[in-house]
């Protein structure tokens, strides 16, 4: 961070980024690639099923595709993040494209393999990148959030502004001491929903074709503390130190009950300070002014 962009009498505490395996999730699906290119490479060229693959080129394209379909929707379920699946699905559509436009469909017992590893790697590269997009600064008076490859993105919140800190680790987290920290505003920034529903329906239907048709429903609204890895501290490191250095700084940012009190009882003890300093000024202006008088008296006599 630049000096220039520091406040007056601020001081820079930490610098974080995210530890090197708080992404695990999109990790874990370029891993999946590596395994499942694996996994193809064997079954169409090694394996007792290699002669079934062999009596149709596209066959091994259709399995290799129809798998990555299944997984993509699968993990955009659990994340609720569709672009998983989108992304398997461009990632199927361009091998096929590239096979198609080179005239490699009898060589896809070879190219699907290097294909799903190659991507793996790429995908690696691009979860590494928006790794070290993040960053987070932790000073004396605030926390800045940056990140952002392309579009630039920064958050900044002040300690006095934080109602409540949310802290999690997950079983990596607690391996390698890492961990997300979630500060929540007093305006509820740092908090998401988990929304539920429930329906049912009833149909009745008569001889003549009438019917009677019901339907019930209801939903329930979870606030749960949630926010996009630039608006938190998504995985800090060394989690119980950074943890408590934040608890600690809201602690001295935040104006207590007692504190509130002392500063009105100094405010009000300043008030009357004035209001006497002002009423002795005015009296003593009053007793000049009255022996200014005499004074003028005794000089005409």
């Amino acid at each position: 961070m630049n000096q220039e962009e520091l406040l007056d009498n601020e001081k820079v505490e930490r610098v974080l980024s995210p530890h090197p395996l708080s992404f695990m999730r999109l990790q874990s699906l370029c891993i999946f690639l590596i395994v499942w290119g694996v996994l193809i490479g064997w079954l169409v060229n090694f394996s007792e099923f290699k002669d079934l693959f062999s009596s149709n080129e596209w066959l091994p394209i259709l399995v290799w595709g129809s798998v990555l379909i299944v997984v993509g929707i699968f993990a955009s379920l659990i994340t609720i993040r569709w672009r998983i699946f989108l992304l398997f699905l461009g990632m199927f559509l361009a091998g096929v494209g590239v096979m198609v436009w080179q005239d490699w469909t009898s060589e896809a017992a070879i190219f699907v393999p290097f294909f799903s590893i190659a991507m793996s790697v790429i995908g690696f590269l691009l979860v590494e990148l928006y790794r070290r997009s993040h960053k987070y600064i932790i000073s004396n008076l605030r926390i800045i959030f940056k990140g952002g490859i392309i579009t630039k993105q920064e958050r900044t919140l002040r300690y006095d502004k934080i109602a409540d800190i949310n802290a999690k680790q997950g079983i990596l987290g607690q391996i390698f001491s890492f961990g997300t920290i979630i500060p929540i505003s007093q305006s509820g920034f740092g908090l998401g929903s988990d929304k539920s529903f429930a329906g049912g329906g009833v149909g009745l239907g008569g001889k003549k074709g009438g019917g009677i048709l019901g339907f019930f429903g209801g939903g329930k609204d979870v606030q749960t503390p949630r926010a996009r890895s630039y608006y938190e501290l998504h995985g800090a490191y060394p989690y119980k130190e950074i943890k408590k250095l934040v608890e600690k700084l809201v602690q001295g940012g935040v104006i207590t009950q007692y504190q509130q009190e002392q500063v009105s009882f100094q405010k009000e003890q300043v008030d009357i300070q004035k209001q006497m300093r002002d009423l002795l000024k005015k009296q003593r202006d009053t007793k000049d002014e009255g022996s200014g008088e005499d004074i003028e008296e005794e000089e005409e006599l």
